[in-house]
């Protein structure tokens, strides 16, 4: 399909550089159907669903994945390479000290390069991959995670951080209550929404929940550069979901009711390891499924989500599940009503 048939003009006040507080306070734009409408906030949410739907949650972690170095100097520097400002965003494991990155002023670093972030923290470069990334090698003996603390930033995305800096805190908002598997290096925002008081009264209303996990990359802020969604390439992303979740989500389905992903995270996750036959099995490893209208959805029934960029695979995900039409129309209607945007901003349940 033509990218373009995705885009929309979204005004520039409408990009939420904050949450809402309380985080259950935010609005929730509902599409129940193809036609039904409805404005109302998040905490509304356990009277739009019914007992025994069951709401799924990404329990990853966001680590500190913004990192600031400077290259160390090599034989044949010229005297205004020696010193580079390298800037890195870390978006993949790819082993136990080994991280995937995308990096700020890549002319300047090749493999075999080391960078000093800082912290008693160094890496050395590695491969530099198709999509401009490099491997980055840590050294010593402390855990990443140890060193990420010392050395790194909350990594907020591009359209919030352009706007403002990173600060303390972005380390609670930009945190699930769920938050539990280190390794995201971008937040599943749709849950950003949700307080222990929501979850009980959700609980109270016969809605259950469950969580699995997909440890979200910086891919996810990529914007798509192909003209045509069948040449845009996906970055895989690792997950998992145990036995037990995926028992107790065909439990669900089979009584009746319904499995509502939290974010658009969940849904992928979900769908990768859904058969044709609808039942979803155990999955561990990594998912680049890239869901676009035409796509048969086979283990969820809805999804909550935040409202996405133009042009992007996750409003070309939202309008597989819904109808492109419908998504356009929603979110012609959800720029006029005054609806935040974005990782901070308000959030749609989808039924379709």
């Amino acid at each position: 399909m033509n990218v373009d048939l995705f885009d929309f003009e979204l005004p520039n006040d409408r990009i939420a550089l904050r949450p809402a507080a309380p985080r259950d306070s935010a609005r929730l734009l509902v599409l129940d159907g193809p036609e039904a409408t409805r404005d109302l906030h998040v905490r509304d949410l356990p009277g739009q669903l019914r007992a025994g739907d069951c709401l799924v949650f990404n329990d990853t972690r966001v680590i500190p994945a913004q990192l600031e170095g400077t290259r160390e100097a090599r034989e044949d520097d010229a005297q205004s390479a020696s010193g580079a400002k390298i800037g890195a965003t870390l978006h993949k494991r790819e082993g136990p000290r080994r991280w995937r990155a995308f990096i700020r002023n890549a002319k300047r670093l090749r493999d075999g390069d080391t960078v000093d972030f800082g912290a008693g923290v160094t890496a050395t470069a590695g491969d530099r991959a198709e999509d401009g990334s490099f491997a980055l090698d840590f050294h010593g003996d402390e855990p990443v995670e140890l060193l990420l603390e010392r050395c790194g930033r909350m990594p907020l995305p591009p359209y919030i951080a352009s706007k403002r800096p990173t600060d303390v805190q972005d380390a609670d908002d930009y945190q699930t209550m769920f938050a539990n598997e280190p390794g995201a290096v971008a937040a599943p925002t749709a849950a950003l929404h949700f307080t222990p008081g929501l979850l009980a009264a959700l609980d109270a209303a016969g809605v259950g929940h469950t969580t699995l996990t997909l440890h979200v990359g910086a891919g996810t802020f990529l914007p798509v550069k192909a003209e045509d969604t069948a040449d845009h390439k996906m970055h895989a992303e690792w997950g998992r979901i145990d036995q037990a979740t995926a028992d107790r989500l065909n439990a669900v389905r089979a009584a009746g009711g319904r499995v509502i992903a939290v974010g658009t995270t969940s849904l992928r996750l979900i769908e990768s390891a859904a058969g044709e036959d609808k039942l979803i099995r155990p999955f561990e490893g990594d998912t680049a499924i890239f869901i676009t209208p035409g796509y048969r959805f086979k283990g969820i029934d809805g999804l909550v989500t935040n409202f996405h960029l133009p042009r992007s695979t996750l409003f070309m995900l939202v309008s597989a599940l819904m109808g492109l039409d419908r998504m356009q129309g929603a979110y012609a209607h959800a720029i006029a009503s005054d609806y935040r945007f974005y990782s901070y901003g308000d959030a749609s349940l989808l039924l379709p």
